[in-house]
């Protein structure tokens, strides 16, 4: 059976950082795309970033460029989410997720195109306060 768990979301303020985690279980970080996805409240769920199975390569989305880090330890099977200068508009639960087709999960995580993903985890919730 097939696992995601997100952990590490919390109450943080304007301008700070926190770490996310997704452990996977099940499932190898050599077959599988992962993905960060976020859902607002009463907004549709937006893609973060995701990381190549094949070459590591992570991709952003805009709105979190050159802010949030997401890198994976394999030995681990977890990937992370480094999140800095976090601003009110990154309040949101935050869900991974895990394809073996990169091809879906970059071009959802780029808003280009949106694909339901082969495994979702239940989220964890990050709430950026003043």
């Amino acid at each position: 059976e097939v696992q995601l768990v997100e952990s590490g979301g919390a109450l943080v303020q304007v301008g700070g950082s926190l770490r996310l985690s997704c452990a996977a279980s099940g499932l190898s970080f050599d077959d599988y795309a992962i993905g960060w996805f976020r859902q607002a409240p009463g907004k549709e769920r937006e893609g973060v970033s995701c990381v190549n199975n094949e070459d590591g390569m992570v991709y952003y989305s805009d709105s979190v460029k050159g802010r949030f880090t997401m890198f994976r330890d394999k030995a681990k099977n977890t990937v992370y989410l480094q999140m800095d200068n976090l601003q009110f508009e990154d309040t949101a639960v935050y869900y991974c997720a895990a394809d073996r087709i990169f091809y879906k999960v970059v071009v959802s995580v780029r808003g280009l195109e949106y694909y339901d993903m082969d495994y979702w985890g239940k989220g964890t919730l990050v709430t950026v306060s003043s």
